[in-house]
């Protein structure tokens, strides 16, 4: 059977679709599936995606990153798990159906009701993994996927009646059960599919790690001053703030007076941006060692740094100055201390077991401390301490036992007892606050102050910080002494430790990516858990309101065996809020009854427990080993390395003591064109599904791999069609143009000895050099792409296929092309044939983890579309073999050269105005000791159209030198002397100076009976032609063309040139490829002569049969020429 013939304009995009189609008519991932079974199986760990809006092109760029290592992996002979996952748990999408319902604040939730919140929480994850369900089978993306619809119907249905018995089809068979159970079993083996991080066994799994960590003393609940969100009136831990919650922001930054007890008109001047914080101050900090001012202005004296006086307003009298240790002790007058809570003995707070023990309320502990971070770089060198509004402000009120005020309710708002400014909201509060201060003469300047300020990476509300209780898993002390040194006693009692040995064992790509974790691991705090919302893992802590002893529950059987009530309410439904808020247990300690405490988990304990929950830890132990741990994982490293990787490593660590994972491949941000984040606001975003449909997947993919992935990528239209344009057009265009010519000669592959698994067969046999060179070739870039993916080193696969493309279609193709043209069905015709099909198939193959769909078109018209026995897809094949027998080190490094030769040459004729077509007499060539076999020898000549060629010995032949000092170096060397030196310098052999400069060796020259030598660096070397020559040069090689032009070569040109216009004008008439054709001329003087001595050579380039001078008949296509300033009629007809 014919190849089917190949249109030489393409919509790849609108290809896709179709192969799209024809992988799901064919179930071709399930088929290869079959093929792999039971093979060497390699394990790959899905970062889970947050099904909670449509992907972007920065997920895309992730997933094929994934999609390439798992179709190598597979063409490779391993079975692999094709298991994708969904998070689903937390506020990201807690505050996306509060948007979508119109909700305010959590008091909305709780009148809408909490059952149907967290349903409706579900429903959204469901739809949208529907959503990139579609997209990342857009992207080509093979993966054991969800059906879409059905997830969307699950997600009306559990809307409608969650309670309804359904029964569905899974890999096990039928699965029975309520709508809502059917969710909470996605992903699990009796349903298959992508894993849910809601599923009730990711849940239960996040049970027995707390438990561990539980019974090895590390969960506790712990006071602190938080980040925290007024709008979503959680915390946000210390992971999330480092990783994406901050802002560059500006806000109006206050100075104000702190009146000095017992100095009259005597006032600290303090500073901050937080004016909502005053409200709480306790105590003013300033540097021991730092010099502090004391300023007159006006009739009042003032306190500030040295290092800060540039901030004061108007003029002002340095009255002396002082070290910040003589002022630790002063007290003074706070700007609220009229409000309630600043004269209550311990201060105001909910946490009344935080300040027990403390006497002293905030008017009475004002005074001047002494604090190391104190510096001068902002403010005014003296900081106001409100422990119960700051992180480091709440340590500092430990040490000196401090009282605490904590103003803020969950939501942001002044609570009750704060006089004027109850019931305000923190963000509404800084203008009051000014007015306010200065109605009581406090007030010293605002101003606006840019800085880099924490937001909420959900929703983007500016944090505040405020005292708050949180469930911690401790990471243990940080020993003052290297790790090589700690004790195995020591090592036990600390997490971080433990969790670093794991570390080790890993191989990350990038390298910085050891360093990076490690660094986290070492200045990270204890890991908050916990969170004050709703949607979410259930915190198994269970606690005792009577004794206070609390525990965690390990698994569901355990929770089942301690209930003493509410299992009623819980049953059928999955471990979540509301209903295993039912659920009591007797306490051990003193059998009152212990309530499950309101918080749910981070988030990150969902993504970081699946390399235990998706592959059977708790259920079939024996089938988790086998894939324990994953072999590779990938994911965008910004923000990773505190999030994702650390729970994946802290998880495992505490549960098996092991790497979960072997190689972590990483990569970082993408970006628009011009630089900056994507943002709809500026014009430069791009939807997924938008570049899907303009670009094409395979462009997107190919642009994606050839990228480092170290570095922040642009991504935008320009760029695709540059890989458009420079790979797969090109690629396109040799495929096309092997069809078109084959099935013009009926030529097809044999079929003797067809293996489906390598499809090309054994390189064929031929006499042509070109032919065994690109075999070559081919065999060595297989091997290079080989060991790069291996080494998930993408950008080196795609950059040894863009050098062989260009050598593909640049140098065979187009050198062989009248191989391929001729009439005659020779031997070498056949050989030119059986390379290019070898070629492409091979090349198609191994392209087809990048570009699976120009891969899939290609070799169903190459492969399948002629060979019965095939695989029905390429995707089935194994990967292309190295055949060592092919590869001819000597041939490569040869062909090289004359590649080099021919483009320096080419390089020369453009820069003298010398065409191609435009035969010259010879080549002139310099290359050290290289040589060139004689078949080469005649590829260059022809390729740059010269009658001979000669390597020369001394580039000197080729060029004239010219040296001059580098006057800027120089000059100041030898001062006075400098002229000299330069005459010197004149007088030596130009091509000596430059042979030592280009071997980076000192030239000697005599100045004043003295020698000296001159660096490489400060000799100026130029080259200009010899004359009569056209040069061009690399490092390596140099190549002169002789320009003479004699009237023999000028005829020959110009027949070349009449050849190229009969061509062009065979095109603009229509005429098919194979056609022949009558040709007719009017022409004088020396193009007459031309048409005379070169007839032949000109019917036989163009397919003319008749070629014939005078007027044409009618019916033909004609054309007047005007060639060397001569006139010519040229008239062809089919």
């Amino acid at each position: 059977m014919p190849f089917t013939e190949v249109p030489n304009k393409i919509d790849f995009p609108a290809q896709e679709r179709e192969v799209l189609q024809f992988w799901k008519d064919e179930r071709s991932f399930q088929h290869m599936l079959a093929l792999r079974k039971g093979q060497p199986k390699w394990s790959f760990i899905d970062g889970p995606i947050t099904a909670n809006n449509p992907m972007g092109v920065h997920h895309g760029w992730g997933r094929t990153y994934k999609d390439v290592m798992l179709r190598f992996r597979t063409m490779q002979g391993h079975e692999l798990r094709y298991q994708n996952g969904f998070d689903c748990q937390g506020l990201w999408v807690e505050v996306n159906v509060e948007r979508e319902l119109g909700f305010k604040s959590k008091k909305d939730i709780e009148e809408y009701g909490l059952a149907r919140f967290v349903r409706k929480c579900k429903e959204r994850v469901l739809k949208y993994a529907a959503v990139q369900t579609d997209q990342s089978i857009r992207l080509g993306y093979w993966c054991d996927w969800n059906d879409p619809d059905a997830l969307r119907k699950l997600a009306e249905q559990l809307m409608t009646d969650p309670d309804l018995v359904i029964t569905v089809d899974g890999p096990q068979g039928p699965f029975t059960a309520t709508v809502e159970q059917v969710v909470a079993h996605l992903g699990l083996p009796e349903l298959g599919g992508s894993y849910f991080t809601f599923s009730n066994e990711n849940n239960y799994m996040i049970w027995a790690f707390l438990k561990k960590c539980w019974e090895k003393d590390w969960v506790y609940r712990g006071d602190d001053v938080m980040p925290w969100c007024p709008r979503c009136a959680t915390a946000i831990s210390h992971h999330e703030i480092a990783t994406e919650g901050y802002r560059e922001l500006t806000h109006r930054a206050v100075t104000l007076r702190f009146p000095l007890r017992g100095r009259e008109k005597e006032s600290l001047l303090v500073w901050t941006t937080t004016p909502w914080t005053l409200t709480s101050n306790v105590a003013a900090a300033v540097g021991a060692d730092l010099t502090y001012a004391k300023v007159r202005q006006g009739d009042e004296t003032l306190y500030l740094s040295k290092g800060t006086l540039s901030m004061l307003r108007g003029p002002y009298e340095l009255l002396g100055e002082l070290k910040g240790a003589e002022m630790v002790g002063w007290t003074y007058s706070g700007p609220f201390d009229e409000l309630e809570p600043a004269q209550k003995p311990g201060g105001f707070t909910d946490l009344t077991q935080l300040i027990r023990d403390v006497k002293l309320n905030a008017v009475d502990a004002h005074q001047v401390i002494a604090w190391e971070a104190v510096g001068e770089e902002e403010g005014t060198g003296i900081v106001h301490i409100a422990p119960g509004c700051g992180a480091e402000d709440f340590q500092l009120g430990k040490e000196h036992n401090f009282p605490l005020i904590a103003p803020l309710d969950e939501e942001g708002v002044f609570l009750p007892g704060f006089g004027w400014l109850s019931g305000m909201h923190v963000s509404d509060i800084a203008t009051p606050i000014f007015e306010d201060l200065e109605r009581k003469g406090a007030l010293y300047q605002v101003a606006k102050y840019t800085h880099r300020y924490p937001v909420c990476w959900r929703c983007d509300t500016e944090l505040v910080f405020r005292l708050v209780d949180e469930w911690f898993i401790s990471m243990g002390p940080l020993y003052d002494k290297p790790r090589e040194s700690l004790t195995a006693e020591e090592k036990a009692r600390s997490l971080r430790y433990q969790i670093m040995d794991v570390v080790d064992q890993i191989k990350w790509i990038p390298e910085f990516g050891h360093a990076r974790e490690m660094d986290w691991l070492r200045n990270m705090h204890d890991w908050m858990i916990s969170k004050k919302r709703y949607w979410g893992l259930a915190l198994p802590i269970w606690e005792c309101t009577a004794c206070g002893h609390f525990e965690v529950i390990g698994s569901d059987t355990e929770l089942k065996e301690r209930a003493i009530s509410g299992l009623d309410v819980l049953d059928d439904h999955t471990p979540h809020r509301p209903y295993i808020d039912a659920v009591k247990i007797a306490c051990p300690h003193c059998n009152a009854t212990m309530s499950r405490v309101p918080d749910v988990g981070n988030p990150w304990l969902d993504a970081g427990i699946v390399p235990f929950s998706t592959v059977g830890y708790r259920k079939d132990p024996e089938f988790w080993r086998k894939w324990y741990p994953a072999n590779w994982i990938s994911e965008s490293f910004p923000g990773q390395f505190r999030n994702w990787f650390y729970s994946l490593l802290a998880m495992a660590t505490v549960i098996d003591a092991s790497p979960p994972f072997l190689q972590n491949f990483g990569y970082a941000s993408l970006l628009a064109e011009d630089g900056r984040p994507m943002h709809k606001s500026w014009g430069n975003a791009i939807e997924f599904n938008e570049a899907a449909d303009k670009m094409g997947v395979d462009v997107m993919r190919w642009l994606y791999c050839a990228h480092h992935p170290e570095n922040d990528l642009l991504f935008g239209y320009h760029r695709g069609d540059e890989v458009r344009r420079e790979f797969l057009i090109p690629l396109w265009n040799v495929y096309s143009f092997f069809v078109t010519y084959a099935r013009l000669d009926g030529w097809t592959p044999p079929s003797a000895g067809f293996n489906p698994d390598h499809p090309e067969g054994a390189a064929p046999q031929s006499d042509n050099l070109l032919d065994r060179w690109v075999i070559g070739r081919l065999n060595q870039v297989i091997a290079l792409v080989e060991t790069a993916v291996d080494a998930s080193d993408f950008a080196s696969a795609v950059l040894a296929v863009n050098a062989f493309l260009d050598d593909l279609t640049n140098w065979y193709v187009r050198r062989s092309r009248r191989r391929f043209w001729k009439s005659e069905a020779d031997a070498d015709k056949n050989a030119a044939y059986a390379t290019l099909y070898h070629v492409l198939v091979k090349l198609a193959r191994t392209l087809a983890p990048f570009t699976p769909f120009v891969s899939e078109v290609m070799y169903q018209n190459l492969v399948r579309g002629v060979c019965p026995a095939a695989h029905e897809s390429v995707h089935h094949t194994r990967w292309p073999q190295v055949e060592a027998a092919q590869l001819d080190d000597s041939l490569l490094e040869q062909m090289a050269l004359a590649r080099r030769v021919a483009s320096l040459g080419l390089s020369a004729r453009s820069g003298a105005n010398l065409k191609v077509r435009q035969p010259l007499s010879k080549v002139l060539v310099h290359a050290g000791q290289s040589v060139l076999r004689p078949e080469l020898v005649e590829i260059v000549e022809d390729e740059l159209n010269v009658k001979a060629f000669e390597f020369v010995a001394e580039e000197g032949q080729l060029v004239r030198y010219k040296v001059l000092p580098d006057n800027k170096l120089l000059g100041p060397r030898f001062g006075a002397r400098f002229p000299q030196l330069r005459q010197a310098l004149a007088a030596a052999d130009p091509a000596k100076v430059a042979a030592c400069a280009r071997a980076g060796m000192p030239y000697p020259l005599e100045l004043d009976g003295e020698t000296v030598e001159l660096s490489p660096a400060e000799v100026l070397v130029s080259t200009e032609p010899a004359p009569g020559l056209a040069v061009a040069a690399d490092k390596y090689t140099t190549v002169a063309i002789d320009s003479t032009l004699t009237p023999e070569l000028r005829r020959e040109g110009q027949a070349r040139e009449l050849v190229r216009r009969i061509q062009d004008m065979r095109k603009k008439a229509g005429f098919n490829i194979e056609d022949r054709i009558s040709t007719w001329y009017q022409a004088e003087g020396e193009l007459a002569e031309v048409f005379t001595a070169w007839g032949a050579y000109i019917a036989a380039e163009t397919l003319t049969t008749r070629l014939e001078a005078g007027a044409a008949p009618q019916g033909t296509y004609t054309e007047n020429h005007e060639i060397d300033g001569e006139y010519v009629l040229i008239s062809v007809k089919n």
